[in-house]
């Protein structure tokens, strides 16, 4: 946890520009392109696009210090599943970058920046309309690049570390590693990893590492990232286009938002706290305050459970309480309460939703009380901002809140939600 806060405090000397300036570097109109592995672009949206711009692509290639930094690894690597024996870190080290290494590489992307016309439009046409690195975006291009390049070196190594070394997540409870690491078999199985990432025809600086990380992510069931994605096709599909056609002026919120309660039982599928939380926001519905409601949470309780709060929360209100598809919007990633506002913020901004509107959380009076109490200042230490803004309190259930684009910042060391 030391490290993530200083990490986000060293971001957070870097943010100094109020949220409405910011926003107009983040689109709301901006598409990631179809056929991504969304639990690579969420987590890792720089090195996605590395990949996928073919003349970008053609340029770190043909560089020759990054095409040596690629050769080094690729090598240290092959020695490692040689030589490793069963020595997990022996083998996850050998994919992690040091240092000495994400400085050499932000010493070149700085290099090849200057006059670069390559790296200046996958900067701006992509990485900045993205809003994926939002909170770098008061630096010049090269510094942004740069940051966002040791954000996903930070990354790939918090993930390898979890998932692959077995070191404490942030919620050690709920997001730890899948495996007992001293069984004899596991050694096996991260080597094998580790023989799959360079048996690829992979050949820039960042891909076996990325390889071992995603293929880590797998093999431990943690893709939760993707979960249900493309959303904006899938499971809310209906509510977009409703939210076309919806004049938010003639309500007072613009939409109702409903955190998810967990069960702590592998055979439930939705909680009591749960199913209340949707009668209140069914209530404040009926009154017509807003025209959406939105379900937050994901596959959290207990342990690696099957069962996902928004779904469920969204079958209930669907089955039981009768609201039309077309009022719920679903979020079925936030693992926590920050995760909870900030993903409601995401998803409005990328759905075209007024920003600067209120809008209206509504749950159990404990979790209500948290979000206008501690929450804020648990999310600077986590996030490296303020999620949301607060509103009025309107009763022990409810209480406003003003969304912050702010959000769209990927979080490095949360790869199930970042």
């Amino acid at each position: 946890m030391k490290m993530r806060l200083f990490f986000f405090l060293l971001l957070g000397s870097f943010c100094t520009a109020s949220v409405f300036a910011q926003s107009s570097q983040a689109d709301p109109k901006y598409v990631f392109s179809d056929g991504l592995n969304p639990v690579q672009y969420k987590n890792y949206y720089l090195l996605t696009l590395m990949q996928q711009d073919p003349l970008v692509r053609k340029l770190i290639q043909q560089d020759p210090d990054l095409s040596a930094l690629f050769k080094v690894k690729a090598s240290r690597a092959s020695d490692a599943v040689k030589n490793c024996a069963n020595d997990i870190v022996c083998l996850s080290a050998a994919f992690k970058f040091n240092e000495e290494e994400i400085a050499t590489v932000s010493k070149r992307l700085t290099a090849l920046f200057k006059g670069n016309e390559v790296l200046n439009g996958m900067l701006t046409k992509q990485l900045i309309p993205s809003g994926c690195y939002l909170s770098y975006g008061d630096l010049k291009p090269s510094e942004m690049l740069v940051k966002a390049w040791e954000q996903d070196a930070k990354a790939l190594n918090f993930t390898i570390g979890v998932y692959v070394e077995a070191a404490k997540p942030n919620y050690p409870k709920i997001d730890s590693i899948s495996f007992d690491v001293k069984e004899k078999g596991y050694s096996e199985l991260v080597r094998t990893n580790a023989a799959l990432s360079l048996n690829t025809k992979h050949s820039m600086f960042f891909e076996p590492t990325l390889q071992f990380a995603l293929i880590a992510l797998d093999i431990n069931d943690r893709n939760d990232a993707g979960d249900y994605e493309p959303m904006k096709t899938t499971v809310n599909k209906a509510c977009l286009t409703a939210i076309a056609k919806t004049n938010f002026d003639a309500y007072k919120y613009s939409l109702i938002l409903v955190p998810g309660e967990g069960p702590e039982d592998t055979e439930t599928e939705l909680s009591a706290g749960g199913k209340l939380r949707c009668r209140l926001a069914v209530a404040e519905y009926h009154k017509g305050v807003a025209p959406f409601i939105m379900v937050s949470g994901g596959r959290v309780h207990p342990f690696k459970t099957k069962y996902n709060e928004a779904y469920e929360m969204k079958k209930y209100l669907m089955s039981t309480l009768n609201i039309p598809e077309s009022v719920i919007i679903m979020e079925p990633h936030a693992r926590h309460t920050t995760t909870n506002m900030r993903n409601a913020a995401r998803l409005m901004f990328r759905y075209g939703m007024p920003m600067d509107k209120l809008a209206l959380t509504v749950t159990a009076k404990s979790q209500s009380m948290y979000i206008s109490g501690a929450l804020l200042g648990r999310s600077v230490q986590e996030l490296g901002y303020e999620p949301f803004k607060l509103g009025a309190r309107l009763s022990d259930f409810s209480l406003e809140f003003y969304p912050n684009v702010r959000s769209l910042q990927i979080d490095f060391d949360e790869p199930m939600d970042p």
